[in-house]
C-alpha cells in the first residue's frame, strides 16, 4: 500500500512493513489498519485476521470480499501484527518520478521484534532506486545504532533517518556520517528545557495530535515558539505540520532541508 499520501512532509508512502507493537494511546496507523483488517478464509467461511504463518511473511496479496462482493486486496490481512508485504517491494521502481517517499508509515521498521532480514530487504530495495529520498523514522532508536554496527545501514545522501519523540527527555538518533531529523508528533509537553537538542539533527518537523481521542492533547503556542527559536538559533530547519498553522499563525513555516 502507499503511492499519494495525506502527510505533509512527503509526498509518498511506502509500506512493505505493517504493523507495529509499541501500543502508543494516539497511534493513527493502529485505527487504519483495524479498519481495513481481515482476509477472505479458506474455503469461503467469510472473513478472517487470522494469521496461519510462523511470521507473517506474504510473497503475494491475500484478498478480502466486501459487502458490495467485489474481490480487492486486503491491505492489512492481520489487523496490526507486524507484516511483511514482499510483494511490495518493487513499488519505487515502477514511480518514475523522483518522490520524498516516507518508509514504512503503517508501521516501526526498526521495532525490536522486527527481523534483521526484513529491514535489509527494504535498504535494498530503496538502494536500487535511487533517483528517490527514503525517509524513516523509529521509535527505537537504539536499533539505528545496531545496524550501523553491523554495518547494514545505507549512508546515501538519499537516505533520512528520522525519530519520533513526544516528549523532551526521549532519546533520538543524531550521527554525522548519515541524515537524520527529529519529529516531534505530537508533541505533548513544553520543549523548553531540551537545550540545543536541534542542532544534532538535519531537520525538526513538529506537529499536533489529531484525530478524536478524548484525552489528547491541545499543544499551547508557546511550547512552538520554544522549538522555533531554538530552530533559528541552530539555523535548523523546521517543519510544521498543517496541524499546527491556526495555532501559529504568523510564525507558521515549513521548510525542508534540501531546500532551504
Amino acid at each position: 500500500m502507499g503511492a499519494t499520501t495525506k502527510i505533509d512532509w512527503a509526498n509518498a508512502s511506502w509500506n512493505p512493513v505493517s504493523g507495529c507493537l509499541h501500543g502508543c494511546r494516539y497511534c493513527y496507523a493502529r485505527h487504519i489498519a483495524r479498519r481495513y483488517k481481515g482476509y477472505d478464509a479458506p474455503g469461503g467461511k467469510g472473513i478472517t485476521t487470522d494469521c496461519p504463518l510462523k511470521r507473517a511473511e506474504l510473497s503475494e496479496p491475500l484478498t478480502v470480499t466486501w459487502g458490495d462482493g467485489i474481490e480487492r486486496s486486503a491491505p492489512y490481512p492481520f489487523g496490526f501484527k507486524p507484516t511483511f508485504h514482499k510483494y511490495r517491494l518493487d513499488m519505487p521502481a515502477r514511480w518514475r518520478t523522483p518522490r520524498s517517499i516516507f518508509v514504512c508509515s503503517m508501521a516501526d521498521l526498526f521495532g525490536e521484534w522486527v527481523p534483521d532480514e526484513w529491514i535489509k530487504d527494504v535498504f535494498d530495495a530503496c538502494a536500487a532506486v535511487p533517483r528517490h529520498r527514503y525517509m524513516f523514522l523509529t521509535k527505537n532508536p537504539a536499533r539505528y545504532i545496531a545496524l550501523m554496527e553491523k554495518g547494514m545501514m545505507p549512508t546515501g545522501d538519499n537516505f533520512w533517518y528520522g525519530t519520533t519523540v513526544t516528549t523532551p527527555d526521549e532519546h533520538y538518533f543524531f550521527c554525522d556520517s548519515v541524515h537524520t531529523f527529529l519529529s516531534v508528533e505530537p508533541i505533548l509537553e513544553p520543549f523548553e528545557n531540551a537545550g540545543n537538542r536541534n542542532c544534532r539533527v538535519d531537520w525538526i518537523i513538529v506537529g499536533a495530535e489529531t484525530g478524536r481521542r478524548r484525552s489528547k492533547v491541545i499543544p499551547k503556542r508557546e511550547w512552538i515558539l520554544d522549538i522555533v527559536f531554538n530552530c533559528l538559533n541552530s539555523k535548523t530547519p523546521l517543519f510544521m505540520k498543517e496541524s499546527l498553522r491556526d495555532i501559529m499563525g504568523e510564525y507558521f513555516r515549513q521548510e525542508f532541508p534540501w531546500e532551504v
